[in-house]
């Protein structure tokens, strides 16, 4: 299709069977973008699943309900993100009685010399070089920073005091994934303190390494990225990680669920109120996102044809908040 103008865009759309006129429709459809808007919202996770959409009304209502739930979601993903940092910052500088970045690569990084006992020469190479991959990320993190001038970095390397960034502030700048992969090169006993003082319960999860802490945090990033982004997050077609045995487990059994996938946003949700509980949110506040949550996802069913409904809004979310509920 070559370039249309807005009402030559408005016509195709009517010649394809979604209902569209009118001022206020013609500046929703500018606003929105066609692109972005109804091209990026007129599939289910992908383009071989399309809704069945039959007025613009109906596509203007899946974009806004696709914002509420980033709006809604933004908040408590900081927090989550704030204070699992904080955690394991705690942790780590607990261990390394340093707050020295190359110490805490010296004594709690998993790396050849500190492999296992019952580690392989094949699997102590890939330890090290696991570690020397993390400190060139971590180093272009600082040099990234450094570059954009970013006070919490320039203020270490322009003041005598100080020989080196502090670990708190390369906390600061690391971006969720980054964090994750830090997470994931711990040694075991660093990863199992991080997720005791988490309150994730290891031993009757099968997390039997330890994987449970940056699984999650990969898991979140994703969800993270896509709302920063604003790339469309209620088909969870940003979703890159298919979860573990334990990951499953760990849900479905701390929380009562049937089945765990992450392929609706509800499983997201679900997550995020798993951490809120675990870093001892108040439940009233919980409650309160669930019920926001709820309260979105009823508006958008009423606002679109059951056919639609049916396809975004998972038969069984009812029941899986019902259970999350109980956890709480």
């Amino acid at each position: 299709m070559g370039y249309k103008s807005t009402d030559a865009l408005m016509r195709h759309l009517r010649e394809s069977g979604i209902q569209i006129s009118g001022s206020k429709e013609k500046r929703q459809l500018i606003n929105t973008g066609y692109f972005h808007g109804y091209k990026g919202y007129r599939f289910f996770n992908h383009s071989g699943i399309r809704l069945p959409f039959t007025s613009y009304r109906e596509v203007y209502a899946t974009i806004q309900y696709d914002s509420q739930l980033k709006t809604l979601l933004y908040g408590k993903m900081m927090f989550i993100e704030t204070a699992i940092k904080s955690i394991a910052l705690e942790c780590i500088m607990s261990a390394c009685n340093s707050e020295n970045i190359q110490v805490m690569f010296d004594k709690v990084v998993s790396s050849y010399t500190n492999a296992p006992a019952h580690a392989t020469e094949k699997q102590k190479i890939a330890l090290q070089q696991n570690k020397l991959n993390l400190q060139n990320t971590i180093q272009s993190n600082l040099a990234q920073a450094y570059k954009a001038s970013n006070p919490q970095i320039t203020h270490f390397y322009h003041n005598a005091n100080h020989t080196n960034v502090p670990l708190w502030a390369l906390f600061e700048i690391l971006t969720m994934g980054d964090f994750g992969c830090l997470l994931s090169r711990l040694t075991f006993q660093v990863r199992d303190d991080i997720s005791r003082k988490i309150g994730i319960d290891t031993l009757g999860n099968n997390d039997t390494n330890r994987e449970l802490v940056y699984k999650y945090i990969y898991t979140l990033k994703d969800l993270r990225n896509a709302i920063a982004h604003n790339a469309v997050v209620f088909d969870t077609r940003f979703r890159k990680i298919d979860p573990t045995h334990a990951m499953k487990t760990c849900l479905q059994h701390e929380i009562g669920l049937p089945y765990v996938n992450f392929k609706t946003i509800g499983d997201y949700v679900i997550l995020m109120c798993y951490y809120l509980k675990r870093l001892e949110l108040p439940k009233s506040e919980i409650n309160a996102f669930i019920r926001d949550f709820e309260k979105i996802v009823e508006d958008y069913r009423k606002s679109v044809n059951r056919n639609v409904a049916a396809k975004v809004i998972h038969p069984d979310l009812p029941s899986r908040i019902a259970i999350l509920k109980k956890f709480l």
